[in-house]
């Protein structure tokens, strides 16, 4: 299991699907070499210098946390069942409210899909809160996304750093 990376109070929590398999063995978030996510959060603005996952504690420095809906690592997201996101669902929640953050930042649609039960979800800032947190969706950084490339993450994960800079 991938421990959450999480304090009280956070700008920003993170929130993954599911830990991938080389993550879960190494104990360190978005450790697949092929990810973009320390490198997107970066240059969008999160941290002053590119993170290495071995590293990711640091996260917290930067006002930011790392957790996952689903805790059981797979090869790919889509390897979860439908029935796992309904499982998670309390728990997650719980966990949220706990930690407060301003901002639950879900990295693909379909971590908050699982949870909201919506079909029809827009990148970015959503109209509603979870477990009193901002929504944003961002698109997940796996290399296996090639829907989007670095400059895109880049620039979608640059509008939310703005956009928690400006409320905080």
């Amino acid at each position: 299991m991938l421990e959450d990376i999480l304090t009280k109070g956070l700008s920003v929590v993170f929130c993954g699907i599911n830990p991938g398999l080389l993550a879960a063995e190494q104990g360190h978030h978005f450790a697949g070499r092929s990810n973009r996510f320390w490198r997107t959060l970066h240059l969008a603005g999160f941290t002053p210098v590119e993170v290495a996952p071995e590293n990711d504690r640091s996260i917290l420095h930067y006002q930011c946390g790392l957790t996952a809906v689903v805790e059981r690592p797979t090869a790919r997201a889509d390897q979860l069942s439908a029935q796992e996101f309904t499982a998670a669902a309390a728990d997650f929640e719980h966990k949220i409210k706990r930690f407060a953050p301003r901002y639950v930042a879900f990295l693909g649609k379909a971590a908050y899909a699982g949870l909201s039960g919506k079909k029809t979800l827009e990148w970015g800032a959503q109209d509603t809160t979870f477990a009193g947190a901002n929504v944003w969706i961002l698109p997940n950084p796996s290399g296996r996304n090639l829907a989007f490339n670095q400059d895109q993450l880049v620039t979608a994960y640059r509008a939310l750093y703005l956009a928690s800079s400006a409320s905080g």
